[in-house]
């Protein structure tokens, strides 16, 4: 199977050139978004394909196996702390020698990982972009399309700043989106059981009745996580299209500045402007106008996500704060359960905390796939 083979072109596409020709100029029908990430991943897929597929395979795998590790350290560390926490309220200073010897090994299993994942991301990151920019340069070049492309009827402005920026994003995101959502499952599955064993039931008396809620913790965690996703998608929604409008008007601005450059007189634009300071000013002046459309939505998205930062260990301990004065729990177990809460929420959390990546992911995605598409038009119109 060819990695970039040429789809069928749009139907508007081909009835205006076809059908009108001359008369009036055809209109270019922009593909729905699904059309686009589709294309995209058609084309990115091939990087686990082929002869030197074992690579990447061979680098997934180890990043899988870190996920895993660094889990299995975490779950170590949270056990710590309850036991660590116990010592300090017994006042057993011999045990709290013997837990502070115990982290050691810990902490230097959790640097280690750390470290390994940041060189497993990079290179995993770093080929990706390679094979697919190779892939995108060729598609581009061979058969004379980036010459033929100038007279579709398709989004395919500023090619090299797509295949050079956007490829990137739309490489890098991926590695980071995707192990961050597999560590979030996993953590979810095992610290969830922790937060139910620790917490229990909390017994409430309404009206003289007594009642017990099962997991009150766990419940807990899932209502506010759920309350905070919601929160966010309706601050956020419409970032995706903010983010393709600043890069479509940063390319703008680039291909201007380098026409300009190119022209020598500054007086021969593509647009057959003739001022060329009125057209990059133009341009600019877009550019700073969705920055601030820009600027704006990351200030109500970071309410938001802050202010989760700063609740969230709070709950977890306020939660557990009756069970203490109860005597129902230890502060070694209230200090487990807090970061077993904080745990789960943060794993909640993945879409909170990475729709910004998302968005900004599927944007680059959506660029690279239009010129992908734009492509596809040039070898199926000649």
């Amino acid at each position: 199977m060819r990695l970039f083979e040429p789809m069928p072109s749009h139907p508007g596409t081909e009835t205006g050139g076809r059908k009108i020709g001359s008369m009036l100029k055809p209109t270019y029908l922009a593909p729905g978004e699904r059309e686009l990430l589709r294309r995209f991943w058609e084309a990115a897929s091939g990087f686990w394909k082929g002869g030197r597929a074992w690579k990447a395979w061979l680098v997934s795998a180890a990043l899988i196996a870190t996920v895993l590790l660094q889990l299995l350290t975490q779950y170590k560390i949270n056990f710590w702390n309850r036991d660590f926490f116990d010592a300090v309220g017994r006042r057993d200073e011999a045990k709290l020698w013997s837990e502070a010897a115990r982290f050691l090994p810990l902490a230097a299993a959790s640097l280690s990982l750390a470290v390994f994942s940041v060189w497993g991301r990079m290179t995993m990151q770093r080929d990706w972009r390679e094979w697919l920019s190779n892939q995108l340069y060729d598609y581009w070049l061979t058969d004379d399309r980036y010459i033929r492309l100038k007279s579709a009827v398709t989004d395919h402005k500023a090619p090299e700043f797509r295949i050079a920026e956007d490829a990137r994003v739309a490489t890098d995101f991926p590695v980071d989106l995707a192990l961050g959502l597999f560590s979030s499952v996993i953590t979810l599955v095992t610290f969830i059981g922790v937060l139910w064993s620790v917490g229990g039931g909390l017994p409430v008396s309404i009206d003289g009745i007594s009642v017990t809620i099962p997991g009150y913790l766990v419940i807990s965690v899932v209502l506010y996580s759920f309350l905070l996703a919601v929160a966010m998608w309706l601050t956020a929604r419409h970032l995706t299209g903010v983010l393709e409008e600043n890069k479509r008007t940063e390319a703008d601005l680039r291909s201007i500045g380098t026409h300009l450059r190119e022209s020598g007189e500054g007086k021969v634009l593509p647009n057959g402007a003739k001022d060329g300071r009125q057209s990059i000013g133009a341009a600019l002046r877009a550019v700073i106008e969705i920055w601030r459309v820009y600027c704006w939505q990351l200030m109500r998205m970071t309410v938001v996500s802050h202010s989760n930062t700063l609740v969230t260990p709070v709950i977890g301990l306020l939660l557990c704060i009756p069970k203490y004065l109860a005597g129902a729990m230890s502060l070694g177990e209230v200090v487990q359960a807090a970061a077993a809460f904080v745990v789960v929420q943060t794993a909640f959390n993945w879409f909170t905390d990475n729709f910004g990546k998302l968005a900004e992911w599927a944007a680059s995605a959506n660029r690279v796939a239009s010129l992908l598409l734009a492509l596809d038009e040039v070898d199926a119109g000649s």
